[in-house]
């Protein structure tokens, strides 16, 4: 790589982590106003742990995002796993309608769930939004597993069946082990996706019941603090800590 590609590679990198870097240092800052010279002190975290409010909506994203991921990693590792090992009328037509979702602006996909939610009875709540998630997540978790299911082949299972396997036998014993990175990997996805999902959860969250993206939108359009500095900062470190576990255990960049 040349010297202006390393350049390039160092601006790019200084561009997407500054501002965080930044971000999380001035949580770590006595002075609300971001004022210099910096000054170290854990007031933010102290009045981050007495606002009720925040965690409320945190506890909200944590128990959509660990349910959304149960729900969409099982359900896409089995659609995954039929389009696979299976064909079927409409199979190709099946995965095309994987797309949309990814591609149609959740704005637009957000206001059509609001007023199928409403006309369907449905409503608005928790269960609304845990509705529209799974929704969101299945297609990233189908594409996933699926692409770690095209490079396993049928062999394995095969010769387990030829052993006496049953299928469910065959499926926990073979397929899954061989396949677990690729679940791993899809469930991240899940998890992320639901615990940062504004747009969604703005539309479909009832009066009093928020989740943390709405929360911080709201409590920065009613005046900044740098108890949201706080927050963020542990959001961070706790997603890097959790990804650093998943993929050193499952060994995503090899050994």
């Amino acid at each position: 790589m040349s010297a202006f590609g390393y350049g390039y590679l160092a601006a790019l990198l200084v561009f997407i982590y500054l501002p965080i870097v930044i971000m999380m240092a001035m949580a770590f800052n006595e002075s609300s106003n971001y004022e210099l010279p910096f000054r170290f002190s854990l007031i933010w975290f102290e009045q981050l742990a007495g606002n009720e409010v925040l965690w409320r909506a945190g506890r909200n994203s944590m128990l959509l995002a660990a349910v959304n991921t149960v729900v969409a990693t099982v359900i896409g590792t089995m659609a995954a796993l039929a389009f696979a090992r299976y064909k079927v009328r409409g199979h190709a037509f099946l995965q095309v309608l994987l797309v949309p979702p990814m591609a149609v602006p959740w704005l637009i996909l957000a206001t059509s769930m609001l007023i199928f939610f409403y006309y369907t009875g449905i409503g608005r709540g928790l269960h609304a939004m845990l509705l529209a998630h799974v929704a969101l997540s299945l297609p990233y978790v189908v594409i996933v597993v699926g692409a770690r299911l095209q490079s396993f082949g049928v062999d394995l299972e095969e010769a387990a069946a030829t052993l006496g396997a049953t299928p469910l036998q065959t499926f926990f014993r073979v397929t899954l082990p061989v396949i677990a990175p690729g679940v791993a990997a899809a469930a991240l996805f899940a998890f992320g996706i639901s615990f940062d999902q504004f747009v969604t959860s703005y539309f479909l969250s009832p009066p009093g019941v928020t989740t943390l993206p709405v929360e911080i939108y709201a409590s920065i359009r009613k005046g900044f603090t740098p108890e949201i500095n706080a927050i963020s900062t542990l959001i961070i470190v706790l997603s890097m800590a959790l990804l650093l576990l998943v993929s050193r255990f499952y060994r995503f960049g090899g050994r």
